[in-house]
């Protein structure tokens, strides 16, 4: 009895904190995913498949790819699996599509989700779409250049129905994907509180400390990296919202998690739903990992290099007047 009246207060904080969680992110979520619902529905997704259609030959990829990596971008993983299925692209031209939108896909609403957790929107878009592209360009050349030989497979993108139709199938699914947030969200809280009762996070963190020290990253994201990496960004960033609310972590910390997390997250469910495609595990796991990490350390190059030259300006902008005043 006593060791249950001990773990009741965790349990409830982490339910409120669940729920809290939970209603921050339909706020973004359910908007985002009924204005893609609606951009797809309307056949826009043709038009800008069109227009990305050019830069293709830069990606190494031919025209038809710009379609799932649209899809990709503003729908997510599940919709540029669909289109891939039905496409005659080789092996190589698959890899290079599913690295790509491992690192960008949802960009939109996912971008809006990083920045109401810590990271400028247009920074977040723009680190993961360089990443994107740069990882693309640097894992071509030691793809095999074989001819297209995935076959179209089972999965076939259904005609579209009526509008109604497609609005109720879309209520339906956002009301199912709701309740799994719920679930995963407040379980997680549940289980951080949990673990902080039992005092194990300082141990996790004392784990994780050599991984993260690589990805220059600081220790004491460590727990909010780990739910990122393996639940995904939008989990992982409405558990840094509820960390964040206590002033625990730096700005800086925070960005170089949220870039970090940007380009590597999702570790199982994304990576598991290409693989469907026969495309082998290790090109969906350590090109992205690698890129995370070259990322975080130039971004704190960067900063290093920007504070260094604000502080040297500062310090002509002092010793100016003193100068001619003398």
């Amino acid at each position: 009895m006593t060791t249950a009246v001990k773990w009741w207060p965790a349990t409830r904080e982490g339910l409120h904190k669940g729920v809290r969680g939970t209603i921050w992110m339909l706020k973004i979520l359910v908007p985002c995913s009924l204005l893609t619902f609606l951009i797809d529905t309307s056949g826009l997704l043709g038009y800008l498949d069109f227009m990305l259609a050019p830069a293709m030959g830069f990606l190494s990829l031919p025209p038809e790819a710009a379609l799932p990596l649209t899809a990709g971008l503003l729908a997510g993983i599940y919709g540029a699996v669909a289109a891939l299925a039905v496409l005659d692209l080789s092996m190589a031209e698959t890899i290079l599509v599913a690295v790509f939108l491992l690192i960008s896909h949802n960009i939109i609403q996912e971008g809006i989700v990083q920045a109401s957790s810590g990271l400028n929107f247009f920074k977040a878009t723009a680190a993961r779409l360089t990443a994107s592209v740069a990882t693309v360009l640097c894992l071509a050349p030691l793809l095999p250049t074989e001819g297209r030989e995935l076959a179209a497979t089972a999965a076939v993108v259904a005609e579209s129905g009526p509008f109604v139709a497609q609005l109720q199938a879309w209520l339906w699914d956002t009301g199912i994907l709701c309740l799994q947030i719920f679930a995963i969200i407040t379980g997680m809280m549940v289980v951080m509180e949990l673990l902080r009762a039992a005092r194990i996070i300082p141990l996790l963190a004392r784990i994780l400390r050599p991984l993260l020290w690589l990805m220059g990253l600081s220790h004491r994201v460590g727990i909010l990296w780990l739910t990122a990496a393996v639940f995904g960004l939008g989990y992982g960033a409405a558990v840094i919202v509820e960390e964040a609310r206590n002033g625990a972590f730096e700005k800086a910390e925070i960005e170089r998690l949220q870039i970090s997390i940007g380009i590597n997250h999702s570790l199982i469910e994304d990576p598991a739903i290409f693989m469907a495609l026969g495309i082998p595990a290790i090109w969906l796991w350590i090109p992205r990992l690698i890129t995370a990490l070259v990322a975080v350390h130039l971004y704190r190059v960067w900063s290093y290099w920007r504070m260094r030259r604000g502080n040297g300006g500062l310090k002509e902008t002092v010793k100016g007047p003193v100068a001619r005043s003398g």
